[in-house]
């Protein structure tokens, strides 16, 4: 399900003009398990996107209505299979605009959440969305992965190891 109802009704009367959508981006963190060697580190769960080929956190636009959390938990049961739980607010800001090779545009205001799986879920490829999906080592990510994805990668495992000090980087403007 790559493109919502929703958003090609209001194709048919927009054309290709910029919209201004709502999404999740869920990062899904595993924790390294007490008494681990000291050089284990975290592992996220990534999904290879079937139309350009790279690397993300699962994420999808939330449908009218929806709460951007129940959004974060759908996209993950849709794409990858798992029954998800919503831990923390990462950030939320603006992604885009983006372009798409049919000349739709969109610009997103996207929040970020981490979200928590069962340690012993196995991710599969759920709907068409994607073509490969899997767990990696925080410290050796797929090169395909964008800046921002790294960044709310970091966030998230940097939430999770101390959630008291935790700063959201997403969607605060750097003040001089």
């Amino acid at each position: 399900m790559a493109t919502p109802d929703f958003i090609v009704s209001l194709r048919e009367k927009i054309g290709h003009d910029q919209l201004f959508l709502p999404a999740a981006t869920a990062v899904i963190v595993r924790g390294v398990p007490d008494g681990a060697p000291l050089w284990e580190v975290p592992t996220v769960l990534l999904a290879r996107r079937a139309d350009n080929d790279k690397w993300a956190p699962v994420a999808g636009i939330a449908e009218p209505g929806e709460e951007i959390s129940t959004t974060a938990i759908r996209e993950v049961a849709e794409e990858v299979g798992l029954e998800a739980r919503v831990e923390a607010l990462l950030g939320v800001g603006q992604v885009g605009p983006v372009e798409y090779g049919n000349g739709d545009k969109c610009l997103f205001m996207d929040t970020t959440l981490r979200l928590s799986v069962a340690d012993d879920a196995v991710p599969h490829l759920a709907d068409d969305e994607n073509t490969e999906v899997g767990w990696f080592s925080v410290a050796q990510l797929p090169q395909s992965l964008n800046a921002r994805h790294r960044m709310v990668i970091a966030d998230a495992v940097a939430q999770m190891k101390h959630p008291a000090g935790f700063r959201p980087r997403i969607g605060y403007a750097k003040r001089n």
